[in-house]
């Protein structure tokens, strides 16, 4: 079933709410819609080898550098103990290499792994694809309205 196919029984884009909702239409509407990006996100992440979330620690390690483990924790904003299986995960793809930090060596330092650098590129792609499809149907200024207003 595609994601549109999943939209069209969903609440959130037919108008119809739950009756427990109706108190919350906005927060019950982002809910829907978030769901909806994180499932279409990981089909394209997929392709890549990549689990949702995984191409966060990846963008912040590809801008940052080299970090301390206990640094992207943070950064994720995610338990711990997720973020270490991430990087696990990343690890044994080849996309991330941890080593004692040298300034501390109880510190673990992560980094992006050479080979991690051609999947930069298609990480970008991907998120441009979820971009495109997030807002098909939106003209600029409502892309630009719908910025505006989820930073608030």
């Amino acid at each position: 079933m595609s994601t549109a196919e999943e939209a069209q029984g969903d609440p959130a884009c037919t108008g119809q709410l739950p009756h427990a909702a109706s108190s919350g239409p906005v927060s019950h509407a982002v809910s829907r819609v978030a769901r909806l990006h994180r499932i279409a996100a990981g089909k394209l992440l997929k392709g890549l080898g990549l689990y949702p979330g995984q191409e966060f620690v990846m963008m912040r390690l590809w801008d940052a550098g080299p970090l301390r483990q206990s640094e992207l924790i943070k950064a994720a904003d995610l338990d711990p103990s997720t973020v270490t299986k991430m990087l696990q995960r990343l690890e044994q793809s080849g996309h991330v290499r941890r080593c004692p930090d040298p300034a501390d060596r109880r510190a673990v330092l992560v980094e992006a792994t050479e080979r991690s650098c051609a999947l930069l590129s298609d990480v970008s792609e991907a998120w441009a694809q979820l971009e495109e499809h997030t807002l098909r149907g939106l003209d600029e200024d409502e892309r630009r309205d719908l910025t505006r207003l989820l930073a608030k």
